[in-house]
Order: structure tokens, then C-alpha cells, then sequence
């Protein structure tokens, strides 16, 4: 948990703090380095990044990259207060905007937090905060930083831009090496490294700069607004893959602060695939029962050809649903759990990417002829902020008479208000089992990357972001869908869908829908 820093104001080629270093062996999960531009503050010891500060008794690091104008030109305490922050418990030692960022930021988070936050929850906050920070000023903002938060955690953040009279794009760029690991060429020097001798079949490294650094690696630049959390090599920018990280014990780790309350969907008390399979189970039977040709008294399996597991995860849905089913196709945007539910056996197929992008490629590719039987997703839509999009993704790749089956987290939202006020109250009568997070924290519209929604200006009527940073959908909201996509609802049930160990419940509702005809045209 600790944290070696070597600082220099001097040039790398005259440091021999450089020298030092580049014959040192040093082994780590996460390294950070940073040559400055001085475009703020002198050149002295106290400007130099990475900026360091102790929180939760976690060490958090910084590098930044750009201008920000909120932080340029006055006093520390003139500078915009982020999100609940009220005192000003860090402060800049220097004099570049870049630290009274990084400061900005932990005042913010430790304001937000009582508790050591859940990953989800800590990936949401800095989202909303780095829209706050570009909110008015996003032409002339330039924020490219790197945030380490502890041995495992890394964040990045690119708000990409030029400064006036230049021609030098400042932006993040990122690349993934992973085995089978080959030689890197860098590009602007002739010199190569075979990392296929320094490295296990074991290892993966995302590699994170201004600018691609070689020539023959694919590098992806970072969208205007996107923050991606990297960790063990893979970048994450979904609130479900945080989650799944937080499960493998990878979060936030510290001596002194108690952890939050996690929504844990995958634990002991999670049952909501073997609840949607009875489900399905009873609506394929009563399909037999009413069919004059089917003379057996039990229901055959497998009784669809083609399925599709909806974030699928590490697999356990897939092995609720895999002997109904001939041919399980598992779709996950998280490369680690396609990893995971791989080496689990349990389907066919796995398919990596977002599950709008992937449904329709996959239709796409068999030029509309093979469409899926039955559809599931369980414990997915509450990573998702508007659903929409789903819901027309699997109507165009469900056949006739498919089946579409899920759960979700529900709420009234015509009935129920929720602001930061009123949160306290709340809690204290208990009367409502989702505990949630006010309006402000979906107002990510100054980020382009920021929600994963669909920008619609309607989305804070549609759901709300509980505290554990799930979603709980709006009731009526599903309802519609469910007409304008032309669904038929088999089974409606409430349920439980989490049990936490302290004995608490989170209560939700699980459907099983059914197609006729798909429509002609699909928004």
C-alpha cells in the first residue's frame, strides 16, 4: 500500500534522479510518470508531478496534462467548491492549477463519503465531478489526468484539446499488451523492446500517454469525456464491470475507514436465475400444453435452439439457462468476465462488447436469418441507465414467439421524490428499501462519455442511481416499453433479488415477455 514518489525539477537527460531510477528494479501494479510543460507555476520542486496526498489512509496520486480555467489565477479558496465540499481540508503546496485540481477533487470525495466508497460508487462521483469541472468552459478546458487511489485502482480522464496557437493535440491515448506478447517499435527514436522476454503468459499491461508512443500496437484514444478505471491491466468504463472488480477483492482497501454497504447482486443470496428459469419453464409449458401435437406429459429440453445471456458475467445465469437451450451465446463488455465465464463452460459462444452493439451485429451478420429464442438478462439492467436501447436491440434479434426474460430494480418515480434534503429522513423511517442518491448525481450532461445513457433530457423521470450507484427504473416507464415494443407479458412477479448478510433485501420485479410478429421499423 505504499508509495515510492521520485521527484526532479531538472530536464530527465540532466536528472540523475532519471538515472537513478532507470537502473532501480522496481516491481509494481501501477506506475505513474509525468514531464511537465510549465505552462503553470515556475519550474521548481513543489510544481512537479505526480502531486501526492493521504485519504482514507490510502495513498491517491495525480498527473494532469492541460489548462483548466476554473483553477487558474486566483487563490486556492476563490476557486470552485466541487459537488458537498464545504471545508477546504487539502491544499496546494504549489502553484500550478493541476494540484489545486487534485485537491479540489479529494475535498469533494471526502465530503461525498462517510464511508470508504464502493468502486461503482467512486467511478459515478468522479464522472459527475469531471463534469462539473468542464461544465461552461468547455471550449477553453484541457483535462487529460491520471488518478491512483491505492495498489490496484487507477482512473483516467481525457477532456482533449488545443491550446491557442498550437498545433500539439493534448488528449489520452491507451493500449493493451497482453500475450502473446511481440516487439514494440517506438516512433519517434529507433529502438525496440521484445516484451515477449521480460514478460509471463500471465501478465497484461495497459500502457496510458498523451500520444501513441510506438507504431505497431493499436492504440484507442479516449473519447471526449470518458473515464475509463483501469485495473489489472484492463480499462473499465461500465458501473457493473466496477462492481465485478469490488467482488474479486480489488477495491479500496484501508486500516482506518469503515467500507460501505455494497448492493452485492452475486453473492450468497443472489437466486434470480433460478427464478427466471421456473419462470420461463412455466411459460414454455403452458406453450405445450396448449399445443394439440404434443402428446408428452413433461416438457422437453432443450426447448430453444438459440439463447443469449445479457451481461452475462462469470457465467451464473448461464448455468441456470444452458440445458433449455442448444446453443447459449454469453455477451459481457467486460474482457475479464468473458475470460472468467469461459474457463466456466457454460456457453457456447461469448461475445465481447456492449449488448445493443453486439445484438445487432450479430443480426447484422446473419443477414437477419437466425434469430434467438429466448433472451435473458438478470441483474444487468441495473448497471444500465436507460434501457431503451436494449429493449430494441433484442426485439429486432428475437424470433417469433421469443422469449424475452428479466429482472429489474423498480421504483415509482411518479409518487416518489428524492433530494439530497431529504435523504437523512428517509433513511430514519425506513420506508423505502432502495436507498438513493439525489438528481444531482445524474447531471452528467457537460461530459460526452459521462452517463452511458442516451442524453435524453427525460432520463432523470426514467430512473434514479441509488447510493450502491445501481439503478432502479421507473415502473411505468418499463410498462411502456414493454407496449411500444410490442411485448406480451407471461409473468410478472415481485421479488427479492439481493439479500445482503446484515439481513437486509432489495426488492425488484422479474418478467417474462413474449414476441409475436417483430415490427416492420424499430427506434
Amino acid at each position: 500500500r505504499g508509495l515510492r514518489t521520485f521527484h526532479d525539477p531538472l530536464p530527465a537527460a540532466r536528472s540523475r534522479i532519471a538515472d537513478f531510477v532507470s537502473q532501480y528494479p522496481i516491481r509494481t501494479l501501477n506506475m505513474m510518470a509525468h514531464i511537465r510543460y510549465a505552462t503553470q507555476g515556475n519550474v521548481s520542486l513543489e510544481n512537479v508531478h505526480p502531486f501526492q496526498r493521504e485519504m482514507w489512509g490510502i495513498q491517491w496520486s495525480f498527473a494532469h496534462n492541460g489548462e483548466v480555467p476554473k483553477f487558474t489565477g486566483r487563490d486556492f479558496k476563490d476557486y470552485p467548491r466541487l459537488g458537498r465540499t464545504a471545508e477546504l481540508f487539502y491544499h496546494p503546496v504549489g502553484e500550478t492549477d493541476s494540484e489545486a485540481l487534485f485537491c479540489a477533487i479529494l475535498n469533494a470525495l471526502r465530503a461525498e463519503f462517510s464511508e470508504l466508497p464502493t468502486l461503482p460508487t467512486l467511478y459515478e462521483t468522479i464522472q459527475r465531478l469531471c463534469a462539473q469541472i468542464v461544465k461552461g468552459e468547455e471550449r477553453t478546458t484541457i483535462m487529460n489526468f491520471l488518478l491512483g487511489c491505492g495498489q490496484f485502482t487507477q482512473f483516467a480522464y481525457s477532456w482533449p484539446g488545443k491550446r491557442p496557437g498550437s498545433k500539439v493535440w493534448n488528449g489520452l491515448f491507451y493500449t493493451i499488451r497482453k500475450p502473446p506478447f511481440a516487439t514494440a517499435q517506438l516512433k519517434d527514436v529507433d529502438y525496440a523492446v521484445d516484451f515477449n522476454t521480460c514478460t509471463t503468459n500471465t501478465d497484461r499491461v495497459a500502457v496510458i500517454a498523451t500520444a501513441p508512443l510506438t507504431n505497431n500496437e493499436e492504440w484507442m484514444e479516449f473519447k471526449r469525456g470518458q473515464l475509463l478505471m483501469f485495473d489489472n491491466g484492463w480499462g473499465y468504463s461500465e458501473l457493473h464491470d466496477c462492481h465485478e472488480i469490488e467482488q474479486q477483492g480489488r477495491g479500496l482497501i484501508s486500516n482506518t475507514m469503515r467500507k460501505q454497504q455494497e448492493c452485492n447482486g452475486r453473492d450468497g443470496g443472489y437466486n434470480t436465475p433460478t427464478l427466471l428459469r421456473k419462470l420461463v419453464d412455466q411459460v414454455m409449458n403452458e406453450r405445450r400444453i396448449g399445443n394439440d401435437d404434443d402428446d408428452d406429459t413433461v416438457l422437453k429440453l432443450p426447448y430453444a435452439k438459440e439463447g443469449a445471456d445479457l451481461g452475462c458475467g462469470s457465467g451464473c445465469s448461464g448455468l441456470a439457462f444452458r440445458n433449455c437451450v442448444s446453443r447459449l451465446t454469453g455477451i459481457d463488455i467486460s474482457l475479464e468476465m468473458v475470460d472468467r465465464a469461459s474457463a466456466r463452460g457454460c456457453y457456447d459462444v461469448i461475445l465481447a462488447g456492449d449488448i445493443e452493439t453486439v445484438l445487432l451485429q450479430q443480426d447484422e451478420a446473419t443477414n437477419n436469418s437466425s434469430k434467438f429464442d429466448i433472451i435473458f438478462a438478470s441483474n444487468v439492467f441495473s448497471f444500465i441507465q436507460d434501457i431503451r436501447g436494449v429493449f430494441a436491440s433484442v426485439r429486432t434479434c428475437l424470433a417469433p414467439n421469443g422469449v424475452f426474460a428479466f429482472s429489474v430494480e423498480t421504483i415509482d418515480l411518479t409518487t416518489t421524490t428524492t433530494t439530497n434534503d431529504n435523504k437523512d429522513e428517509e433513511k430514519d423511517e425506513k420506508k423505502e428499501e432502495i436507498p438513493l442518491v439525489g438528481s444531482s448525481s445524474l447531471s452528467m450532461d457537460a461530459a460526452e462519455g459521462g452517463g452511458g445513457g442516451s442524453g435524453d433530457g427525460n432520463q432523470q423521470q426514467r430512473m434514479v442511481l441509488q447510493s450502491c450507484a445501481r439503478y432502479a427504473h421507473d415502473s411505468t416507464y418499463i410498462q411502456e416499453l414493454i407496449q411500444e415494443y410490442e411485448f406480451t407479458i407471461q409473468r410478472y412477479q415481485d421479488a427479492i433479488l439481493r439479500e445482503h448478510d446484515d439481513g437486509r433485501t432489495v426488492k425488484g420485479v422479474v418478467y417474462v415477455l413474449t414476441t409475436g410478429t417483430p415490427p416492420t421499423t424499430m427506434q
